[in-house]
């Protein structure tokens, strides 16, 4: 893929699986820019991104907060011009049974997942490129699939696969392409390690994929690019699952991987 030129927005893009989304860009040539949380992070993450030759930088700014989102972007676009892509992938998770889940941990995921996503997307609207931007977000299989122990991470994907439906559907219009990719079990990232904490866990997981295996970072990376390239010029309002075929398996697949 090359992406020589373009400019591209990541949100949460300072680790895991986001951060391996920035760096694939940055290979291939774009200005990339990132934004998280922690200001260790993003100088940590700017200055790897630079290591490959590309034009960097980074925004330590939470996704919950709409106003350091919007002066990020809008800081991005100053710098370079209008944004070609946008990836928002900001996240959290935890395991925890709805019984047991306080009212302030299912805010807490609903806020950094679906307010955070919402808010990087309006915030990016008007300095997205028209026609031509490209829009995914980071979703995941339990948007769809009931999931034991995952009733806050569940509420909050299903609600940014709508997020990506309707904004499909409202910005197509100006040339604007919005879809989702679903990753399945990653290696390498926080999510896993909370997901999947014990050698026997991280078995039943993998039992759990019909590739036997568990998916690389790049490999969501390159599906993203994908989906921002001209090759996928028709492709909007998708729920791309890249995942091993684990999510073929429903519900069950997530209790056997659970161990619930």
């Amino acid at each position: 893929m090359n992406f020589a030129g373009k400019v591209v927005f990541v949100a949460g893009g300072t680790s895991g699986i986001n951060f391996g989304v920035a760096e694939a860009f940055a290979l291939a040539g774009a200005k990339v820019a990132v934004l998280s949380r922690s200001p260790e992070k993003v100088e940590a993450a700017v200055a790897a991104l630079r290591q490959h030759g590309a034009e960097a930088c980074g925004h330590a700014a939470d996704v919950r907060q709409y106003e350091a989102v919007a002066a990020a972007m809008a800081d991005t676009a100053a710098r370079w011009g209008a944004i070609d892509v946008l990836v928002s992938g900001a996240a959290g998770n935890f395991v925890a049974p709805a019984q047991q889940l306080s009212a302030n941990g299912f805010k807490t995921v609903i806020d950094i997942d679906l307010q955070g996503c919402f808010n990087v997307m309006r915030a990016a609207f008007a300095h997205l490129r028209k026609p031509g931007a490209a829009v995914v977000n980071i979703s995941a299989p339990q948007s769809w699939l009931p999931t034991p122990g995952q009733i806050h991470v569940c509420a909050a994907k299903a609600g940014i696969d709508q997020i990506t439906r309707t904004a499909a559907m409202e910005w197509g219009p100006l040339g604007i392409r919005v879809n989702s990719i679903a990753p399945g079990p990653i290696a390498d990232t926080e999510g896993m390690r909370r997901l999947a904490p014990t050698p026997e866990s991280e078995r039943s997981w993998r039992e759990a994929v019909p590739l036997r295996r568990w998916g690389a970072k790049q490999e969501i990376a390159k599906a993203v690019q994908w989906l921002c390239s001209e090759d996928a010029a028709y492709v909007t309002g998708v729920l791309l699952p890249v995942d091993g075929g684990w999510s073929l398996g429903g519900s069950s697949a997530m209790v056997q991987a659970l161990g619930a």
